[in-house]
């Protein structure tokens, strides 16, 4: 308590990829189920994804910890609203603007939250898809891939996604999701074969949400036979 004051070097307890793409009226979120510490898999059932209301998601790469922190921050924020009672709640674009200032804020602190989110949801009738990272930086883009993902899952989902001119289903969608997590838990280390799906959709001007967890990927590590080192 005496002695001088700590930030946190790195993170400890991480999650990995998350990925989104929207598809002709909603958006499809996925993460795995795994927090790893340091290079062990070490916890199985941690979830990344977040319905903070019927028109918004959240997922989070990163800190565990940290994203628990602001998990419960933004849950009190919709319970506010609700309290309210006033038919206005937190809308994507206004989480995503909130999140850049609380991450750049923290930043600038040099006690940044060793975390990245994607914001997905619907707002005025149209798929909104946001990414903001530790520092600060944000963008919006129909296709989203964060931690290992951005390497190995975006080049998929655009590729997949500029095929369709921007105008997949939402089986399509739902089905590229799992194309790509299966690829991410063939090639990424800290991934896992369960995981998450989060869905919000737009129905004739109703707006739904939700979240399940599918069954594990199917994988085939035949190939193990003809690599060098097993």
């Amino acid at each position: 308590m005496n002695g001088p004051k700590r930030f946190t070097q790195t993170p400890v307890t991480t999650g990995t990829s998350v990925i989104a793409v929207q598809f002709n009226g909603g958006v499809v979120v996925a993460a795995d189920t795994l927090a790893s510490y340091g290079s062990l898999a070490r916890f199985r059932n941690c979830h990344r994804l977040m319905k903070v209301n019927e028109t918004t998601l959240l997922g989070c790469t990163g800190d565990y910890a940290d994203y628990q922190y602001l998990q419960r921050i933004i849950e009190q924020i919709a319970i506010d609203d609700d309290c309210k009672d006033d038919g206005f709640q937190i809308t994507p674009k206004s989480l995503y603007c909130w999140l850049t200032r609380v991450l750049y804020n923290k930043r600038s602190k040099f006690d940044p939250l060793w975390t990245t989110f994607i914001v997905a949801g619907i707002q005025d009738g149209k798929e909104y898809l946001a990414f903001v990272d530790k520092l600060g930086t944000a963008y919006e883009d129909p296709v989203i891939a964060t931690g290992y993902g951005a390497y190995i899952a975006s080049p998929l989902l655009r590729k997949a996604y500029e095929d369709k001119g921007g105008n997949l289903s939402e089986a399509e969608a739902t089905q590229l999701v799992e194309d790509c997590m299966r690829v991410l838990y063939y090639r990424d280390a800290r991934s896992h074969n369960k995981y998450l799906v989060g869905v919000i959709r737009n129905i004739d001007g109703k707006v739904s949400s939700d979240i399940v967890e599918p069954p594990p990927l199917q994988t085939n590590w035949e190939i193990q036979s003809h690599v060098s080192g097993y």
